[in-house]
């Protein structure tokens, strides 16, 4: 434990050190701040899908350097200090694991989940929806819109039932898209709610909807690259190709990738 609360320790003298000193560290403010902090989230998940030790590693340490950092401008203002984050985080997660520090029974990490959002509610938040960051990415959006949803009791039964709703937001969107005269505006809440509901049932069968969208990504970016070098090594151009021709290095790709 000592070398944890001296490594930590260095960390802020570090901070303090280049807030004093530093051009760039002194002129910045949590505004300023923001957009880096989120780029360094989407760095880290990166590495994490990447299944990188090193990588992750680092990119802890960036986040937790803009952690710091705003418990020092906090601390600056006469708001708050790194203290309270810390003192404030270990009595949320007391206070959320009644399991644990208290005389409530669970069953499992469902029930644990389902307490977290009841004692959310408790703690004066206004709506389950409420602690739904509105800058999240749309899909990581629903992702937790529908577990807050599911966290005080309003959900589906099963995973049949969430399938027959996805057929039925696909009859409603082929509906509209064959109208005669289109509105832009339907269809585009119509296919809202088909990925809407694709990312439910994704939840009932245990997949991460973003992680397995991330995954489809890299894999296509890594495909097309190599038809691209593939391509180019035969003196051809993708727009003088047939939909068959590229169909041919396309599945040649995926060969040379390992892939399925």
């Amino acid at each position: 434990m000592k070398y944890k609360l001296d490594a930590f320790e260095y960390v802020l003298n570090t901070m303090d050190k280049l807030r004093a000193e530093c051009p760039w560290d002194k002129k910045q403010t949590m505004e300023s701040l923001r957009m880096f902090t989120l780029e360094e989230a989407y760095e880290l998940s990166d590495a994490v899908l990447n299944k990188s030790p090193q990588e992750i590693k680092e990119e802890l340490g960036d986040l937790l350097l803009h952690i710091v950092f705003y418990s020092k401008i906090a601390e600056e203002k006469g708001d708050f200090s790194i203290t309270d984050v810390c003192n404030c985080l270990v009595a949320k997660l007391m206070n959320r694991h009644p399991h644990i520090y208290g005389d409530v029974e669970v069953k499992d990490d469902e029930d644990v989940k389902n307490n977290w959002e009841q004692i959310k509610q408790k703690e004066g938040k206004k709506s389950a929806l409420s602690g739904v960051p509105v800058e999240l990415p749309s899909l990581v959006k629903a992702i937790r819109i529908q577990e807050k949803a599911k966290g005080v009791g309003f959900d589906w039964e099963n995973k049949e039932q969430v399938w027959e709703k996805i057929q039925e937001e696909f009859s409603e969107f082929k509906e509209e898209i064959q109208k005669e005269h289109k509105d832009p505006k339907r269809i585009d809440h119509e296919f809202g709610d088909i990925l809407f509901a694709m990312i439910n049932y994704a939840r009932f069968i245990h997949v991460n909807p973003d992680d397995a969208l991330e995954h489809t990504n890299k894999r296509f970016v890594n495909r097309f690259t190599e038809m691209e070098k593939q391509v180019k090594k035969d003196n051809k151009t993708f727009r003088n190709m047939t939909i068959d021709e590229m169909e041919v290095y396309w599945q040649e790709a995926k060969r040379m990738m390992n892939y399925e």
